[in-house]
């Protein structure tokens, strides 16, 4: 498994070597994904290290709390194999902030009693760094980034006690998640940025303007999440694909029958390529993901080792100029209904 830094983060400023490939652990917190088999999740999680993906990626959002328990179950006795990443700013503990939404225990919804804050103030980023690390079973969090961002708490204030959780060696690196090129150089103001986390795919191209070269320039790793879009570039979300209830996908609106048609057309004219590199249509869109100038990291969920062993195989696989050339150009004026 090929290795990148996470920006300037270590102790020589060279970066933490994280596998290109990681782990994404939103499913295994099981909400808004129709539950989770959590003694999968830990052989999934296991089945992760053995194949070489050592970053792992959570939030306490993630079930609230749920998932980073599975995470720290199952590095247990492995820790020092693996780079945890987790985040801060999404709550539920306050009124204070910016409301995100209402939801259930099973996923969203505008009746919902729980009600979720973005709220990146020091105390509360205090409280959430010492929550995460007694579920995660661990001294240190390799990554720590802000979820999402927010107006009521001056940037500076936050990236200051970010700076100083660095400083006690209860995080090693710090990064943002869902933030803009602006927001960013606030937080670089105030100290060092590792890296910026977003939302990226075939179908997801924003940062590819301004975002991903000023991430290039100033040496800020770029985590991209949802590559694989849910699982709907995997070549397995056809129409005649049923999901669960509870499952968001079965109310998503970029997974209605005439979307998922248009999606597998599209992949259709990638099938040559994965056939020359023999690769599942899944490896090939994440190869894709990795060969994006700027993108040092691609973030993919997993919860069943079939689907680990899946992901893992995609850090194998590297494209020619010629190849991403030719992706681009189907790719070009592509766009869901």
């Amino acid at each position: 498994m090929r290795t990148r830094a996470i920006g300037g983060s270590g102790s020589g400023g060279g970066g933490i070597p994280a596998s290109v490939i990681a782990m994404g652990t939103w499913a295994i917190g099981g909400w808004m994904w129709g539950g989770a088999d959590e003694d999968e999740a830990i052989r999934a999680i296991h089945a992760a290290l053995d194949r070489g993906i050592n970053l792992f990626d959570t939030a306490p959002i993630y079930g609230f709390g749920h998932s980073e328990l599975v995470v720290g179950r199952a590095l247990k006795g492995r820790r020092d194999k693996a780079v945890i990443a987790t985040k801060c700013g999404m709550v539920c503990n306050t009124r204070a902030g910016e409301l995100k939404m209402r939801s259930t225990a099973s996923g969203p919804s505008e009746q919902g009693h729980i009600e979720v804050y973005i709220y990146n103030h020091p105390e509360s980023i205090r409280r959430e760094v010492e929550d995460s690390l007694k579920r995660l079973q661990t001294d240190r969090i390799d990554l720590y980034q802000t979820h999402w961002q927010e107006s009521v708490t001056p940037i500076e204030e936050t990236m200051g006690a970010l700076v100083k959780l660095r400083e006690e060696g209860k995080i090693r690196a710090i990064g943002v998640c869902n933030a803009t090129v602006a927001q960013m150089e606030r937080y670089r103001s105030v100290g060092r940025l590792d890296s910026d986390q977003e939302k990226y795919s075939m179908l997801d191209r924003k940062m590819d303007a301004e975002q991903l070269p000023w991430c290039e320039e100033n040496n800020v790793a770029v985590l991209a999440y949802s590559p694989l879009v849910l699982g709907l570039l995997t070549g397995t979300a056809g129409p005649e694909r049923v999901y669960a209830e509870g499952d968001m996908r079965r109310t998503h609106k970029r997974f209605t029958l005439e979307n998922r048609t248009r999606v597998r057309d599209l992949l259709k004219k990638f099938e040559p390529i994965a056939t020359r590199h023999g690769c599942t249509m899944g490896q090939l869109v994440i190869a894709w993901t990795l060969s994006q100038r700027g993108v040092t990291h691609a973030l993919v969920g997993a919860r069943t080792v079939q689907q680990v062993e899946e992901n893992a195989k995609a850090g194998e696989v590297e494209l020619s100029a010629a190849e991403v050339g030719e992706m681009n150009g189907a790719l070009k004026g592509f766009e869901l209904v």
